[in-house]
């Protein structure tokens, strides 16, 4: 039976990636297709944006507007900012945006031909296979798996122990991905692979200095990337193998990846199997574990807001979760940048931008704009709240994307950082370490840089 037709290969030298983004950026000067901005070459401004891109992006919107050029290392990014910008580059203008061409490329020697990284038809049909195992029925039946992890997470919890809240939601968010998106048994191979560690090995690449990614040969970065991924393809292609061979199958997605076909007869192939598979579970593993992170950071900073949260829960309301959650997405959205490469030209807030440039989008940045959202840096739930959420702009919130790409598993990881936040808020109270300063990486999602050291008290 024929497969799916998937992306051809992507230019993984960096060498000649480097070449064509300076081919590119050449071409767009000459036709007059960037805009203003901060186009000189800097180090200190690429190792700002490393360490703390918003502020940089703030100070040039004011300075150019919703539309600019910033040089970081050796190219220039055009970014888009503000509701307007979001809405042309996610919903309106979406089929002028590549993602596949775009900086998301990085991902490819880990992830493969995932849904963040393919366009175009086969984008489509990727994403009508999988969109059955997030149907609200499915999210539901995964609540127990959800609940049966946590507990078993929270069993170790000691009255005054210090724990590492990051490192803990990481073992945690991968085993709930595994057993409820995968059917996989997260202990089968136990001794043998610590999939939790080489997800974090992996992904460790994107957090390094931007010249050591670019290093190749043995104990770079990079090959410890690439022998993350051996091990967790072994355990992936294994799982496959098994499945297709038993005939095998359950309610997770995996079941359904293999078995799905198009009107002609086409299934995917293991490969592209497994790239689903990977993607699913970075992201599932990654943006859970950065949202509950970030949560109790602001629940232990802002204590009259946890007060409320618990006085609400105790109750028996969800109400005051959401409005938490969805601040929380706000403040610290996860997939904090969108990063895309023009097709075709286009105008956009008075400028010419030529086709094949390097375009982003970043919800970070956007949700911090001072005239979209006032005073962005407080911690204020009630922003969502019914009377003020009618006045928050289209386009303005945009934590999962926008349409056809908005994030398939949103109503999953909502429903999966609820169920923890539950089962801990219903009989335990974190306690920053004193002294605790948060400071924030992108590998490439955001999260804490180094532990999130609490430290755990009972309720009652």
């Amino acid at each position: 039976m024929a497969s799916l037709t998937g992306p051809p290969p992507a230019e993984a030298n960096p060498l000649r990636v480097l070449a064509n983004d300076y081919r590119a950026e050449r071409t767009a000067a000459e036709q007059g297709g960037l805009p203003p901005g901060f186009t000189d070459f800097s180090w200190k401004r690429t190792k700002s944006f490393a360490s703390d891109p918003v502020p940089l992006l703030l100070d040039a919107y004011e300075r150019f507007g919703p539309i600019f050029s910033v040089r970081i290392l050796h190219g220039i990014q055009v970014f888009m900012l503000g509701p307007a910008a979001n809405h042309y580059v996610t919903v309106s203008h979406a089929s002028n945006f590549s993602w596949r061409e775009g900086h998301f490329r990085d991902l490819i020697p880990f992830l493969g031909d995932g849904l963040l990284t393919i366009d175009g038809t086969f984008h489509r049909q990727s994403r009508r296979i999988m969109l059955p195992a997030f149907h609200r029925e499915r999210i539901a039946a995964a609540h127990d798996t959800m609940r049966e992890e946590t507990d078993r997470a929270l069993s170790t919890w000691r009255e005054g122990d210090r724990i590492d809240l990051d490192g803990w939601m990481r073992t945690l968010a991968l085993r709930i991905a595994m057993r409820a998106l995968f059917g996989l048994d997260p202990d089968a191979a136990r001794g043998e692979l610590d999939a939790a560690h080489e997800f974090e090995v992996a992904l460790g690449f994107h957090g390094r200095d931007y010249l050591l990614q670019i290093l190749r040969g043995p104990r770079t970065p990079f090959a410890q990337l690439v022998a993350a991924r051996r091990k967790l393809d072994g355990l992936i292609y294994a799982e496959i193998e098994r499945r297709r061979r038993t005939g095998e199958r359950g309610q997770d997605i995996l079941s359904l990846l293999l078995d799905a076909q198009d009107e002609d007869g086409a299934q995917l192939s293991d490969r592209h199997v497994r790239d689903e598979v990977m993607t699913l579970l970075f992201a599932g593993h990654d943006t859970t574990t950065s949202t509950v992170d970030f949560m109790f950071y602001e629940l232990a900073v802002n204590p009259e807001e946890e007060r409320l949260l618990v006085a609400d829960l105790d109750a028996g309301s969800d109400a005051r979760l959401d409005l938490v959650l969805d601040e929380t997405l706000r403040k610290y959205p996860a997939a904090w940048i969108g990063p895309r490469r023009s097709i075709e030209p286009f105008e956009f807030a008075g400028h010419h931008v030529a086709g094949g440039v390097s375009i982003s989008y970043s919800s970070w940045a956007s949700h911090h704009l001072p005239d979209v959202w006032p005073a962005p840096e407080r911690f204020d739930p009630e922003r969502f709240a019914p009377g003020r959420i009618e006045t928050i702009p289209k386009g303005a919130y945009v934590p999962f994307g926008g349409g056809s790409r908005t994030c398939i598993g949103m109503r999953f990881g909502e429903a999966e950082i609820r169920t923890i936040a539950r089962r801990i808020l219903a009989d335990w109270h974190l306690e920053l370490e004193p002294g605790y300063a948060l400071r924030i990486q992108q590998t490439p999602t955001i999260g804490p840089r180094g532990e999130l050291p609490f430290r755990i008290r009972r309720r009652r």
